[in-house]
């Protein structure tokens, strides 16, 4: 049964009964995607059979990690490190804590926040 069913003006919604689809969910501290397979939604795991995923990334000096990867990086490379993102979005720069400021290099354009890497990406 479906919640909600998109078809094309003039088209039945049966041929779309076949296709996959998918939703992501990219939260402030964990991220997850799921598929609908065989009728019935089911939240994917990763490599290592986990379903959540840490909104976290981390840009090394030879490789970006993200998720769990990342999250263990935080400690030991913080300037390269980001996390909970999501709550700068949209704020302008002269409204973001000390907290927030203190964690990160930031940057002003256009009135938004830009974070800052230590590597400057």
């Amino acid at each position: 049964m479906a919640l909600f069913q998109i078809s094309e003006p003039g088209e039945s919604p049966a041929p779309h009964e076949q296709k996959r689809a998918i939703g992501i969910d990219l939260g402030t501290t964990n991220s997850l995607v799921a598929a609908i397979r065989n009728s019935v939604p089911e939240v994917l795991s990763d490599t290592t059979g986990r379903r959540l995923l840490p909104s976290v990334v981390h840009y090394g000096a030879n490789a970006t990690q993200v998720g769990d990867a990342a999250a263990s990086q935080a400690s030991a490379d913080p300037r390269n490190t980001i996390a909970s993102v999501k709550r700068l979005m949209g704020r302008a720069a002269k409204d973001v804590g000390d907290a927030i400021r203190g964690r990160y290099v930031l940057t002003e354009n256009d009135g938004l926040v830009r974070i800052q890497t230590a590597a400057g990406l």
